[in-house]
């Protein structure tokens, strides 16, 4: 129960969060990769404002939380040292929450692909977009199509989309651009995924938005040899 609080918790102050910085451009246009300099207050192993969290230095519980947050998906995509981890007891609550968001929702990889896309495009969140660019791309699941990449990036029409494509996309911009679903997309929402599905894609987002504020909180750098590929709008 206490556990469910948590991340209860955590939920809330994501959906606050998203509705609070929604019009804050969340990470630098800028983002370092591909052998450019890196800023001076950035280090170099983590390529944000701290250094890699060290297991040494944690307490024996900490240490627990370290080891189950560092192996298999439990990261999220693209990040190889969270900055979260340097607070264990905001980590683990947190990261409960986005694995059950991105594998056990119903959304499927490839709805919730294009859901954390139309985040970061929203929020023109270099460091998320670029890492789910690529992870969508990828063949096999969730490989989603170039032409709907485009659609998010460039901020298209989503006419002639599959109805659920189109309507995360809408919802999405309606939520961050207008900080206001209309009744006819969320009407929409609710007849394709449910009332549960609706309230697990509005979390998913609330959630990518907490992600992409504290990428730009600690500055986040793309990983070496990467290439930008969220352009400015």
């Amino acid at each position: 129960m206490h556990g469910s609080k948590s991340v209860g918790a955590i939920l809330l102050a994501g959906v606050l969060g998203m509705l609070a910085g929604a019009g804050i451009r969340a990470q630098n246009q800028a983002a370092v990769g591909s052998g450019a300099a890196l800023p001076k207050d950035v280090y170099a192993d983590s390529r944000n404002r701290l250094p890699l969290p060290k297991r040494e230095d944690m307490s024996d519980e900490d240490k627990k939380v370290y080891d189950e947050l560092t192996t298999g998906d439990r990261l999220p995509t693209g990040a190889k040292a969270p900055v979260r981890l340097y607070s264990p007891k905001l980590a683990k609550p947190m990261s409960d929450a986005h694995h059950y968001l991105k594998f056990e929702s119903g959304l499927g990889d490839r709805l919730t692909t294009i859901a954390v896309l139309v985040t970061a495009r929203e929020l023109d969140s270099q460091f998320e977009w670029t890492q789910w660019e690529l992870r969508g791309r990828k063949p096999g699941s969730p490989h989603v199509d170039q032409n709907i990449i485009d659609i998010i990036k460039f901020n298209k029409p989503v006419t002639g989309l599959a109805e659920k494509d189109a309507v995360i996309i809408t919802f999405g911009r309606e939520l961050f651009g207008q900080k206001k679903v209309s009744s006819e997309t969320f009407a929409q929402a609710l007849r394709l995924f449910g009332p549960r599905g609706t309230l697990d894609l509005t979390n998913l987002m609330a959630l990518y938005t907490q992600t992409a504020l504290e990428l730009t909180a600690f500055d986040q750098q793309l990983w070496e040899g990467q290439k930008p590929l969220l352009p400015p709008r």
